[in-house]
C-alpha cells in the first residue's frame, strides 16, 4: 500500500514514503483524514499519492490526490460502501460485512464497470473525465481530473439576480452536451444538480458525481444520496424504472434554478401537492415557450415527461423547436369519417339548442328586468378586485409556514437558501414582496429565502506554515482570524504557525464574528548578558600624625 517514493501533495516534489514532513516545502504529512479513511501519504499502485479526505457519502470515500509521475493533480474515488462494509483490517483491506459478502462483490462491480465506461467516453464537452479505475486492497478506485472551479450551487448563491436566458443556456450547453454523450453510451447520470456542476476558471460548466444506481435511489442496498428540488420522482420509488428522462428532470430543473433564481420544490412534496410555479410564473422574464418546455420535461409522470435531452435542448433554444415539440405532444388521434360526421352532426345540434335557449332567456329578461337606475355608479353588480396583504414571514421557521393549512390556502411559496449568521438554520431569513404589501392577487406568490445556518469551513492544518502561507489559507476559505505573537524561548522556528485554538478538521464559520486565533513563534529571546557588579572603592583612610600639631593657647 505504499511506496519507496511519494509526492509531496503540496509542493508536487518527489520524496522518501514514511517523511513527516516535505524536506523542500516544509508542510506536514501529519495525518488528519478520519478513521475510516486511508492515511495522509498513502501510495496507491506505485503511482497515486493520496492527500486529504474530501467527503464520504454512501458509496464511498473520495480523497485529493497526486500522480506521482507527471506531478498532476487528481481526486480518487474509494468504493466503500458504509451498509455492506464493516471497516479495514490492519493491512488497510476492505472487509464486507458478515452475510453481505456477495452484494459486497457485485455493487463493487458495478463500481468498476460504470467508471471504466465513463472512463471510455472521457473526455468529452462538459464531463470530468475518468483517467484510471485501479483494484488494490480488496476494493476499487475510480480517479478523475482534478477540477480547479467553483460548484454551481456556490455560486448561484452569490448572484443576487437571475442568468439571462442566453448566459443559461451558454452555461447548460456543454453539461446538457456531455449528458447526451453518456445516454448514448447506455449510462444516465442520475445525480444532475448546482452540487455536482463546477464552473472552472475559464467559466466552462462540466460535470461530475459520478454514482452507481443504489446511490441515486431511495431503498436501495446503499446509503443513497439524492438532491431535492433535482431528482427525479422515480428516483424516490424503488419500484419505478429510471432512464434517461430521469436527467432530462435534473436538467430541466437546473435550467429553472438558472432562469428564476428559485430553488425547484422537491419531486416528493410535488406528489402531495404540486405547487410547482411554471417559471414564467416565477420569473416575468422568462419567455412563454421556455417555461412551458421546462413545465413539460419536469412532470412527475415519466412517460408524460420530454424524453431526451436533444429534444429539451432544441425545444430551448428555439421558439419553432419548441412549438412543434409541444404541438406533437397534444396532437390528438386521427378520426374516422364516420366519427368525423357524427362529431360534427352532434356539434350542430348543441349549436342549435345553445341558440334556442339563448333566446328564451333574452326574452324572459326583457319582460322581468326594470329599467337600470341611472342613479346607481356603472360598477354596481361588478365583482371587486381581491386584495391580499403580505403577513411577516421573516424570523418564523419555514416548516411552521409550510404546515399551516391557512398560508397554503392564501400563497403560493417558492423557496430559495442562503447562509446566515443572523438567523437559524430553517428560519425565514427574508421575504418579496415585504411584509405590509397590498397585492392584488387571489393568491399571491410569495418567494422565501430560508437560513441554512451560518456558513462553515473545515479548519485546514497550517501548523508549520509561514504566516504569509497561513494567511492565503484562511483568506481563500474566508475563515476570519487573528494573528498572534508567540513568546519563543527558543524552541520554535521564528515566523511559524505553532497552534492554533481550532483543531485541523474541525468546522468554522465563515464570515462569523468571532474567528481562530492563529500562534505565530516570535524571535527567539537573546539570552540575558550578566552585568559585572562593580567593586566598591574603598574609602581612604587617614593616617594618624605622630607629631601632634601645637594647640592654640597652650604654650
Amino acid at each position: 500500500m505504499s511506496a519507496a517514493q511519494m509526492v509531496c501533495p503540496f509542493c508536487l516534489s518527489k520524496t522518501q514514503a514514511g517523511r513527516t514532513a516535505c524536506p523542500f516545502c516544509g508542510k506536514s504529512f501529519e495525518n488528519h483524514n478520519p478513521p475510516e479513511a486511508l492515511p495522509f501519504g498513502t501510495v496507491l499502485d506505485g503511482r497515486y499519492t493520496l492527500a486529504q479526505h474530501l467527503y464520504t457519502d454512501g458509496e464511498g470515500i473520495l480523497y485529493a490526490a497526486v500522480e506521482n509521475t507527471a506531478g498532476l493533480r487528481v481526486t480518487i474515488k474509494e468504493y466503500l460502501p458504509v451498509t455492506l462494509s464493516q471497516g479495514r483490517n490492519e493491512a488497510g483491506e476492505v472487509e464486507p460485512k458478515s452475510g453481505s459478502e456477495v452484494l459486497f462483490k457485485t455493487t463493487r462491480m458495478d463500481f468498476a464497470d460504470l467508471y471504466r465506461a465513463i472512463q471510455r467516453i472521457t473526455p468529452a464537452t462538459g464531463l470530468v473525465a475518468v483517467l484510471d479505475v485501479l483494484e488494490e486492497n480488496q476494493t476499487v478506485y475510480a480517479v478523475t481530473e482534478q477540477i480547479q472551479g467553483t460548484p454551481l450551487s456556490e455560486y448561484l448563491s452569490l448572484r443576487v439576480s437571475v442568468l439571462p436566458l442566453a448566459e443559461a443556456r451558454s452555461l447548460m450547453q456543454p453539461i446538457m452536451e456531455g449528458v447526451a454523450a453518456l445516454h448514448k453510451a447506455g449510462l444516465v447520470h442520475r445525480g444532475v444538480c448546482p452540487q455536482n456542476i463546477l464552473l472552472t476558471e475559464g467559466g466552462v460548466a462540466r460535470l461530475g458525481g459520478y454514482a452507481t444506481l443504489g446511490l441515486r435511489r431511495a431503498g436501495s442496498e446503499l446509503k443513497p444520496q439524492l438532491y431535492d428540488g433535482y431528482s427525479a420522482p422515480e428516483q424516490y420509488k424503488p419500484q419505478e424504472f429510471e432512464g434517461r428522462y430521469t436527467d432530462v428532470y435534473g436538467l430541466a430543473a437546473v435550467f429553472y434554478r438558472l432562469v428564476t433564481g428559485a430553488q425547484p420544490l422537491s419531486a416528493v412534496q410535488r406528489q402531495v401537492r404540486d405547487s410547482l410555479l411554471p417559471a414564467s410564473r416565477a420569473e416575468s422574464s422568462v419567455p412563454g415557450y421556455v417555461s412551458s418546455i421546462l413545465s413539460a420535461a419536469m412532470r412527475l409522470v415519466p412517460a408524460e415527461r420530454i424524453q431526451t435531452v436533444p429534444e429539451l435542448m432544441g425545444a430551448l433554444a428555439s421558439p419553432t423547436a419548441a412549438d412543434a415539440l409541444m404541438g406533437r405532444e397534444k396532437k390528438e388521434p386521427s378520426l374516422t369519417l364516420n366519427t368525423r360526421h357524427l362529431l360534427a352532426l352532434a356539434l350542430g345540434i348543441i349549436a342549435v339548442l345553445a341558440i334556442v335557449v339563448a333566446m328564451l332567456l333574452m326574452n324572459r329578461n326583457s319582460q322581468t328586468t326594470p329599467p337600470a337606475d341611472s342613479s346607481q355608479p356603472e360598477s354596481a353588480g361588478q365583482p371587486q378586485q381581491t386584495t391580499v396583504t403580505i403577513p411577516n414571514f421573516v424570523g418564523l421557521p419555514y416548516k411552521s409556514v409550510q404546515n399551516n393549512t391557512e398560508y397554503a390556502a392564501q400563497f403560493l411559496f417558492t423557496l430559495e437558501e442562503a447562509y446566515s449568521s443572523e438567523f437559524e438554520e430553517g428560519e425565514i431569513m427574508a421575504q418579496s414582496p415585504e411584509a405590509g404589501t397590498v397585492v392584488a392577487d387571489e393568491k399571491p406568490v410569495v418567494k422565501l429565502t430560508i437560513s441554512k445556518g451560518p456558513e462553515m469551513a473545515v479548519m485546514p492544518n497550517i501548523i508549520g506554515f509561514t504566516r504569509a502561507d497561513a494567511e492565503q489559507v484562511l483568506n481563500s476559505l474566508e475563515i476570519k482570524y487573528e494573528i498572534l505573537v508567540l513568546i519563543n524561548d527558543g524552541q520554535y522556528a521564528a515566523g511559524l504557525v505553532v497552534k492554533t485554538d481550532v483543531e485541523a478538521g474541525d468546522k468554522v464559520s465563515v464570515g462569523g464574528v468571532t474567528g481562530v486565533n492563529v500562534y505565530i513563534a516570535g524571535e527567539p529571546a537573546a539570552p540575558a548578558t550578566p552585568v559585572p557588579t562593580a567593586e566598591p572603592t574603598p574609602t581612604p583612610t587617614p593616617t594618624a600624625d605622630p607629631s601632634p600639631s601645637p594647640t592654640h593657647g597652650e604654650p
